[in-house]
């Protein structure tokens, strides 16, 4: 890993003006929010660095800059070729799903979303006035898996949207072909538009493939929405942009109908040029951070074996998430309030991806092995003094 991408100490990191180091109290570990605490690639920084240089703040010339090089990236990365022209800018991913529902359904109709979820699409859902439908996943002896069955067999008259996070946040499932195939085939059965999350596709395990859902063949991708982003991988979140992209022109047409381009905004140069120079130039770099995070992630599976056996984790197959499964300590509230009031560990509430999982908690490992062996230590004492 290059020098600018160490990780750094907590005294370093409180001096970061960012929510992950500033919500909690000083004597909070937050381990939360999806940011790495590390630093960013070089090719990132230098980017950056012409823009201030040249004090080029005027409006920007970069057209079709970014789709070209989204399209490069999936090549490279996934064997997927999408079109440029099928790829709208856009400031966040959640931004995207809430146009996506706007576009593609009408306040009362129902959107099937996999749970456990990341919260914001929840958000989505609800605050535009349609229908949360929950599709809970079954928690096996291989991991967290997809049922869609139940749907089949009675299906919901006004379900237009599916919102699909692969790989899957907060369990870190990747899915395989045949599970893909699965969900498109339940798509086309109940015409419906797909909205595939797959920010967290860089952030893969060995013996896991990263599949695009829009790659598995004409039909499916004329129903999905790609959106994805340099900001999970390359830890630049707050430059603020991403991609929607869609797999056929007419999809296009039919998101445009009803959200002009206009009332979407456009991401700012910095971010477009970060992004740039992350997807082009800044593999070497996040190879780096993958042999860090695979580190921690095997660190936390045995120390969570070894220190808190009340505690069950699958280790995540993408992400730098983990999601914790404390059901078995029988505390005496929800998981995360238990953690940040008895270990100052400020972790993401279970009950905030779905009412039924206050017994879980999520922890994100993208930080120093000294502050994640901090966090556990915290961890297992508060349990021990239970």
């Amino acid at each position: 890993m290059d020098t600018e991408a160490v990780e750094f100490d907590i005294a370093a990191l409180r001096a970061r003006r960012t929510n992950k180091w500033h919500k909690f109290a000083d004597d909070v570990l937050p381990a939360w929010v999806a940011d790495m605490d590390f630093g960013v690639a070089a090719p990132v920084t230098a980017a950056l660095r012409r823009l201030a240089d040249a004090q080029e703040y005027g409006y920007a010339a970069r057209d079709g800059d970014l789709a070209r090089s989204f399209a490069r990236r999936m090549n490279d990365r996934f064997g997927w070729q999408p079109d440029p022209a099928g790829m709208l800018p856009i400031g966040d991913l959640v931004q995207a799903t809430f146009a996506a529902i706007t576009a593609f359904s009408d306040p009362g109709d129902a959107i099937l979303l996999q749970l456990p979820s990341y919260p914001p699409f929840m958000s989505a859902i609800t605050g535009t006035g349609r229908r949360l439908l929950a599709n809970p996943m079954r928690l096996g002896n291989d991991g967290w898996q997809l049922d869609l069955a139940s749907f089949d067999a009675a299906p919901d008259p006004r379900i237009r949207v599916l919102i699909f996070c692969h790989p899957q946040n907060p369990t870190g499932r990747v899915f395989g072909r045949a599970e893909l195939e699965q969900v498109a085939a339940f798509a086309q059965r109940h015409d419906m538009i797909v909205v595939s999350d797959e920010i967290h596709a860089d952030i893969l395990y060995p013996g896991n493939v990263h599949i695009p859902l829009a790659s598995l063949g004409a039909e499916v991708a004329a129903r999905t929405i790609t959106i994805t982003s340099a900001t999970k991988s390359f830890n630049i979140p707050a430059l603020r942009c991403a991609v929607m992209h869609f797999g056929a022109p007419a999809l296009m047409q039919r998101f445009l109908a009803r959200v002009p381009a206009r009332l979407l905004g456009s991401p700012g140069i910095s971010g477009v040029d970060a992004t740039i120079a992350a997807w082009d130039e800044g593999q070497p770099w996040f190879d780096g951070v993958m042999a860090t995070l695979r580190a921690n992630r095997d660190w936390l599976v045995q120390a969570i074996a070894a220190d808190l056996p009340g505690v069950r984790m699958q280790p995540p197959q993408a992400t730098f998430l983990a999601w914790l499964d404390c059901r078995e300590l029988r505390l005496p509230c929800p998981a995360g309030q238990f953690f940040l009031e008895q270990a100052k560990v400020g972790l993401n509430a279970g009950e905030t991806f779905g009412p039924d999982y206050a017994g879980f908690a999520r922890l994100n490992f993208a930080t120093s092995p000294a502050i994640l062996q901090q966090i556990i230590e915290r961890m297992a004492e508060a349990v021990r003094r239970l």
